[in-house]
Order: structure tokens, then C-alpha cells, then sequence
């Protein structure tokens, strides 16, 4: 397993990895480094022998999940050297979209502006009932740009996302939740455990079926109707010739649970 300047990784059950943003001392913030490990830890899943079957994202410490952009260490960049550091950025919120596996962001505690952006590139969020979120981009003179226009948007609505981003006010977990942002909301002693029974439930059903329904619901819903529903049916045959189908079937109709093997 590798090994990171500002991420730790760990597996707390078989098939699900938790990558862990390590800069407790300054609140999770996103600096380069940690910009360039998250590329490295979600494109690599690609290209892993045995990859894991979920991943969950959260941070160091019960504070903060991501505090945003480390502004520090932007403080004397060059125009030119601002844009190489987004550039940075923008692969790692499009490695994190691209993960072909299930990944959920536990939120643990603040997760303004870059932070926020990196939760929403989740496949969905479970927080703490002290995370509070924020896209506080405007108010520093630039505007969301790790995604946040986009997958907010889509969480919560156009007017919705507007006000948030045009304000950036802070909001809590539950108002997030209400809106569509956040799927559930735990305390923050139950947080982690809650989190890992949800990945180990998904991690015990087919990963190759999985991975196929996660991409049929994120690419098919950018597509007409018509056209999502061949890219699913196209999904779907794909499944067909599977060892895991065939062992699906068998599981169910032998009264046993099922030993799926990505096949």
C-alpha cells in the first residue's frame, strides 16, 4: 500500500479503504501535496491488481474534514504559479469523479470551498452532526472552481446552489442534508463506524456490477433519457458472461450468501 506526505490509508475491513487528508495542525487544508496525493490515490485504483471494492474519504482529526485551500501557502504566488497549482487541482477533482469504485466522504467537521468541492465529487456524503459546509470562494476574490458550480448544483438545485455560492455562508450537516447534499447525519462518535458498515455492505455485493451501475447513473445522467437508457442496457449485458452472475444466481437459489470475486 502506498504512502503519502499528507494522506494516510488504511483497510479497517476486507475490500474498503479509508484515505485519511493528514494536516490535522491546519485543518485538513489543500495544498499541493495533498493535491497531488489524491491524484495519485484515485487514479491508481484504476490500474490496481486487486483494488478495493469501496473507499471512504475523510479527514484527520475531529474538526475538519478539508478547511479549503491552503491560502498560506498562496500567499506571494505568481499569477502563473496559481494557475500551475489549480491545474493541479483540476486533475484531482476529475481523478475523484473518474474513481471507478463506490466513494463516499465522511464528513467530520468543516469542509469549506475546496473542501466542500472534494466532498461533492463523492459518490455521496455521510457527515457529523458538527460538519458545517461553505463556498466561501467569492469572498476571497475568485469563485468555486474545484467542480462546486457543477456537483452542487446537482445535489441541490440551480436556485439553491445559487444563493450558496453567491453568499458563501456556511451551512450545517442538517440543512445539507435536507437539501440533498448529505445522505445521512450521525453523531460524531458513530461517524466512522456508520461509514465503513455502509462501504462493507457495498462491498459485499458484485464489484463488477457495482462499478457498472455507478457509471450507468453518473454518465447516464448527463445524457437524454433515451440514450441513458442504452448506455444501461449496454452496462448491464456486459454482466451477463460474469462468474459473478452465474455465482449471484446460484447464491440465491442455494439459500447461501453469495462469494463474489470481480470475475
Amino acid at each position: 500500500m502506498p504512502t503519502y506526505e499528507t494522506l494516510t490509508v488504511s483497510t479497517p475491513v476486507d475490500h474498503v479503504r479509508i484515505l485519511e487528508t493528514n494536516r490535522p495542525e491546519l485543518a485538513n487544508a489543500l495544498n499541493t501535496q495533498m493535491g497531488w496525493d489524491l491524484v495519485h490515490a484515485f487514479e491508481a485504483v484504476a490500474h490496481e491488481e486487486s483494488p478495493p471494492r469501496c473507499i471512504i474519504l475523510t479527514g484527520a482529526g475531529d474538526k475538519a474534514f478539508c478547511a479549503g485551500g491552503d491560502i498560506k501557502e498562496r500567499k506571494g504566488m505568481t499569477d502563473g504559479e496559481w494557475k500551475l497549482q489549480h491545474a493541479v487541482f483540476e486533475r484531482m477533482v476529475r481523478a475523484i469523479l473518474d474513481c471507478p469504485v463506490p466513494v463516499i466522504a465522511a464528513v467530520n467537521g468543516a469542509a469549506y470551498g475546496g473542501g466542500c468541492e472534494i466532498s461533492a465529487c463523492c459518490d455521496f456524503i455521510l457527515a457529523s452532526d458538527t460538519a458545517r459546509f461553505a463556498l466561501t470562494e467569492v469572498t476571497l476574490g475568485i469563485m468555486p472552481g474545484g467542480g462546486g458550480t457543477q456537483t452542487l448544483t446537482r445535489a441541490v438545485g440551480e436556485r439553491r446552489a445559487k444563493e450558496l455560492i453567491f453568499s458563501g455562508a456556511p451551512f450545517t450537516a442538517a440543512e445539507a442534508e435536507r437539501w440533498g447534499l448529505v445522505n445521512r447525519v450521525f453523531s460524531p462518535e458513530t461517524l466512522r463506524d456508520e461509514t465503513i458498515a455502509v462501504a462493507q455492505r457495498i462491498a459485499r455485493n458484485a464489484p463488477l456490477a457495482v462499478r457498472r451501475a455507478k457509471s450507468s447513473i453518473h454518465r447516464g445522467g448527463q445524457m437524454s433519457l433515451r440514450d441513458g437508457l442504452a448506455f444501461e442496457i449496454e452496462a448491464y449485458n456486459r454482466l451477463v458472461p460474469t462468474d459473478d452472475r452465474r455465482e449471484g444466481n446460484l447464491a440465491f437459489n442455494e439459500k447461501r450468501q453469495p462469494q463474489f470475486q470481480g470475475k
